[in-house]
């Protein structure tokens, strides 16, 4: 069995390359991120720098995920986060000691949600959504 590894540089670059490999060879996430990566090793650094910018603070990440994303709105289904999530999960699971799979999962699940409200939150439907099902309905008059 291989050594569970931390949340460093090294254990972070060697995630996202595992990471990544599987996203590509997914069914439902695989083709999206295929046709919108054109250089993967750019790419792959750039992911890296970004969790360790998230993890770390290191600050090497420079760029903007939400237009990034915005790009691509088209071709991205809300379930395409939940599958993506669950493949940060399992890969997590594999390759990082818990702890450091538990922070990076809760990490993630933060960012899929912001993502997902830049790329699909439309408040009207939001607000029906809410009112149809959390919020405590009025009372009505007899």
């Amino acid at each position: 069995m291989m050594d569970k590894v931390q949340i460093d540089e090294a254990g972070l670059k060697h995630l996202i390359e595992t990471f990544y490999a599987r996203v590509r060879q997914d069914d439902m996430i695989g083709p999206l991120f295929n046709d919108a990566v054109h250089d993967w090793p750019d790419h792959l650094e750039r992911l890296t720098a970004f969790w360790s910018s998230i993890m770390l603070g290191s600050g090497r990440y420079k760029g903007q995920p939400v237009p990034a994303h915005m790009q691509h709105k088209d071709r991205i289904a809300p379930e395409m986060f939940d599958r993506w999530l669950r493949l940060w999960q399992m890969t997590t699971d594999e390759l990082m000691a818990p702890e450091a799979a538990a922070q990076l999962q809760a990490k993630a699940a933060r960012i899929a949600e912001s993502l997902g409200l830049a790329l699909f939150f439309k408040p009207a439907t939001f607000a029906h959504t809410r009112r149809a099902t959390n919020a405590p309905q009025p009372e009505k008059a007899e």
